[in-house]
């Protein structure tokens, strides 16, 4: 009997290590993992590649989607900015078997998370403080002040959804939390 695949959705303010963590697990291997890659219409940082890190749209791209139904969530993060993930990507992961991991905003991982039930597992990755968490985005110097503000009004308003998740771990130690959300990782793909 081939066996699916499971979703895990990770969410996490800007700034709270989410990408750091993602990419450590993966980069270990232990976990037959599969990264989905989201969809955005916000240009490429430095070092990004389409495919790999986002698929990369235009505005008039991701309108197109949105009007086809070809995503399981996306988001208006900031204004005129989208997250989405594509349904034939997660749909083609899993049912080859492969576990996949969800990089998406919190109300998409809400969302994901109330259409795949028990066939999914939600962490939230919460910073120690907002202050620390300013404090980090300061310290990635790869925003303005006015962007590091829209940030934590935002991380601010994210921290809301937490509850909504089936695990909440706060990054406060780097590698501390890593483990604990590997672990988290393991025991639902074993289970």
């Amino acid at each position: 009997m081939d066996k699916k695949g499971r979703l895990i959705i990770i969410s996490a303010p800007s700034g709270c290590g989410k990408s750091t963590i993602i990419g450590d697990i993966m980069d270990r291997k232990e976990l037959d993992l599969q990264f989905s890659v989201s969809a955005t219409n916000r240009k490429p940082r430095p070092g990004e590649i389409d495919g790999v890190n986002y698929h990369f749209l235009s505005d008039q791209q991701f309108n197109d989607l949105i009007a086809e139904g070809a995503f399981v969530e996306y988001e208006q993060v900031y204004p005129g900015r989208y997250y989405g993930t594509l349904r034939s990507e997660l749909q083609n992961s899993v049912n080859a078997g492969h576990n996949v991991i969800l990089d998406i905003d919190v109300k998409g991982g809400v969302n994901v998370k109330k259409q795949f039930g028990e066939d999914a597992i939600s962490i939230f990755i919460a910073p120690p403080s907002i202050d620390e968490l300013r404090k980090r985005l300061k310290g990635r110097g790869s925003d303005s002040d006015e962007e590091i503000e829209q940030r934590v009004g935002r991380a601010e308003y994210e921290l809301g959804f937490q509850n909504e998740y089936d695990h909440v771990v706060i990054n406060d130690t780097l590698s501390e939390a890593i483990v604990k959300i590997e672990q988290l990782m393991k025991d639902f793909i074993n289970n």
